[in-house]
């Protein structure tokens, strides 16, 4: 008896190993969309501006775009192609303490007025991944986003203390809320900026910082619903286009 039960289990375990397996539809499309590879900086958008604590010396900060890549990323770059930029910033502070600067995006209004801006992220974000050049300095960098209820949220990155480049990719925490549940509430979490802090005891002189592939990944069909295209009509122009 028992032995015609083994045999039944082993037969049981045969086919369903054997069975083919099918892919089951997903309601998420994980993507991978990049915020700026900084290699066309004339032809973005938006650009890159910074800003600094009180105690920053005559001059600074400074920012600009260099010549420059990881080794890591060469690859995606052939002969002839788009030439390879990183944004790149230097500050110096007048004394120790807790000094900060915040790099962030801006666009040119109808005005010409330059306005800080913050860009939206599409679906559901669970990661954010960068490349840092680090000057070996025992400073703290931080990402800011700004959640559908118009909070700004103060994400850990790491310590600035090594040499290089160094890819950091920032997970998103499932507290954070990504999108509004009402209509009228905004309708993606929104990039802000980076912040590097000093650390109190660390020399404040002579800092660079250079970033590069600013990217995130994404779930693209987790706010998409059947009917998500009646979400924003406007019932004005709605009335008008139907007499």
């Amino acid at each position: 008896m028992k032995q015609g039960v083994m045999v039944l289990l082993c037969l049981f375990c045969v086919f369903l190993f054997c069975v083919p397996v099918f892919a089951q539809p997903s309601t998420k499309s994980v993507e991978t969309i990049l915020i700026d590879d900084f290699d066309s900086p004339e032809g973005s958008n938006y650009q890159w501006d910074v800003q600094a604590s009180r105690f920053v010396a005559d001059g600074f900060p400074k920012k600009g775009y260099f010549k420059g890549i990881p080794n890591s990323l060469r690859g995606f770059y052939g002969d002839g192609g788009t030439e390879a930029l990183v944004l790149g910033v230097q500050t110096s502070f007048n004394r120790k303490g807790d000094n900060w600067f915040e790099i962030f995006p801006t666009i040119t209004d109808e005005n010409g007025e330059i306005a800080n801006y913050e860009i939206p992220f599409k679906g559901v974000v669970s990661q954010i991944d960068f490349w840092v050049w680090g000057s070996n300095y025992k400073y703290v960098l931080e990402v800011l986003v700004r959640d559908a209820d118009g909070r700004v949220h103060t994400l850990p990155v790491g310590v600035l203390l090594f040499n290089g480049w160094k890819n950091f990719v920032v997970n998103i925490p499932g507290h954070i809320r990504q999108e509004s549940r009402l209509r009228s509430g905004p309708k993606n979490m929104t990039f802000v900026g980076f912040k590097v802090r000093t650390d109190p005891n660390e020399y404040v002189d002579n800092f660079n910082i250079y970033f590069d592939n600013l990217k995130y990944t994404t779930h693209t069909l987790s706010t998409i619903y059947d009917g998500f295209d009646l979400r924003d009509i406007d019932f004005d122009s709605a009335n008008e286009e139907g007499k």
